[in-house]
């Protein structure tokens, strides 16, 4: 999509409604085809980093069954359209209300009415999907916001709506950490030393212990709390901070199935509910640094195996053996490290959390920092 979105999508808007309107004047079912964001559709090249969409389309022809779904989707575009026009912004949950308005004070759009806002949110996929474009570019937000970051040597200059300009110093922001909104493309940034490194921390609350015991003050890095399943505004605040500094980045977090699949592997290569905005949502360079198999015997870390009544575990192990099959990325050469770790977890069937480290010397509070900063300088990361 191109960066001009406020005119590139009412275009395309414009052609797909005209289309529909003279396949209709001509007695032809309507078709709408819309990018199927699914893993059998995921594509993934180690050179680019990230999963992309394969040619696979989800084709929704008029008829009894998908009317409400064709209906739906142009009565919410119009809804969309006219927010780009205005330059107005909203989450997915006003969108379920503004919709909900609009027929309110319309009863002939009753039959368009939406039960609940999973129906709202569907319908705003599907528009995305077809026009191949982000959410984002809608001016639609799901009120997501970028992890916690901290660091002694980073200043973000934004760009404001209005073409101003604001300067952040993180280091004068005391115990506050900076928190990037939705569009980090509108972020410039610089180091006023050089950076070191950058660490992305599954657990928000661990990554502000690590800032509170003095992270930043001893090392020239970029702090960064993930938040468990990074939202579209931490993966592209990693993105920017990947492409903008140049930085190694490191990741944080859990030894368990779901850390591996649902949150690192969707910070460094993206998602398949998300193929068309990968690009823009990922940071391909992110190397997860621990905890690593290997940790826990190294460090004495306490582990514990995985619960069979717990029926999360169990489906995180299920999902895992899956991806070893199917999933493109674990599939690549470039990952077999990481694909490795996954069969070491289905093996084993035991779990570490990243707090493990505060076991291996609970008097010094500084502990898990050393052990972080040792792995990054040896290499102990895959």
């Amino acid at each position: 999509m191109s960066l001009a979105a406020d005119k590139v999508i009412p275009k395309l808007s414009k052609d797909l409604c005209s289309r529909l309107l003279m396949d209709l004047e001509k007695a032809r079912r309507p078709v709408l085809l819309a990018t199927k964001c699914s893993l059998d559709n995921s594509r993934y090249n180690p050179k680019i980093g990230y999963l992309t969409p394969g040619p696979k389309k989800v084709r929704t022809e008029l008829n009894v069954s998908s009317v409400k779904k064709m209906s739906r989707a142009i009565f919410m575009l119009e809804v969309l359209l006219r927010n780009i026009d205005t330059g107005a912004v909203n989450t997915k949950r006003e969108l379920y209300y503004i919709a909900k308005g609009e027929i309110k004070h319309n009863s002939t759009l009753k039959p368009l009415d939406f039960a609940d806002q999973d129906e709202s949110d569907s319908t705003i996929d599907f528009i995305c999907e077809m026009l191949e474009c982000y959410r984002e570019e809608v001016n639609c937000y799901a009120n997501d916001r970028g992890g916690q970051t901290y660091s002694q040597q980073l200043v973000v200059t934004e760009t404001m709506p209005d073409g101003t300009k604001a300067t952040i110093d993180l280091s004068k922001l005391g115990t506050s950490p900076f928190q990037p909104k939705n569009r980090p493309q509108n972020l410039k940034l610089t180091a006023k030393k050089k950076i070191e490194f950058g660490l992305i921390v599954e657990s928000e609350g661990t990554a502000n212990t690590l800032q509170a015991n003095g992270f930043t003050k001893r090392n020239n890095c970029i702090l960064m709390g993930a938040q468990g399943v990074p939202s579209n505004a931490v993966r592209g605040w990693a993105k920017l901070i990947q492409d903008q500094l140049k930085v190694p980045l490191f990741f944080f977090g859990d030894l368990d199935a779901y850390t591996m699949q649902n949150i690192f592997r969707t910070l460094k290569a993206g998602s398949a509910a998300s193929l068309i905005r990968n690009s823009d949502f990922s940071a391909p360079d992110v190397r997860f640094l621990g905890v690593l198999p290997e940790d826990i015997k190294k460090y004495d870390l306490n582990d514990y195996p995985v619960k069979e009544n717990d029926a999360q575990e169990v489906r995180a192990l299920k999902k895992a053996e899956d991806a070893l099959k199917n999933d493109p990325f674990f599939q690549d050469r470039k990952n077999k490290g990481l694909a490795e770790i996954l069969h070491w977890l289905l093996k084993n069937k035991r779990r570490c959390e990243q707090q493990a480290y505060f076991t291996v010397d609970p008097r010094d509070p500084t502990m898990p920092e050393k052990i972080i900063v040792d792995k990054i300088r040896k290499g102990n990361f895959v």
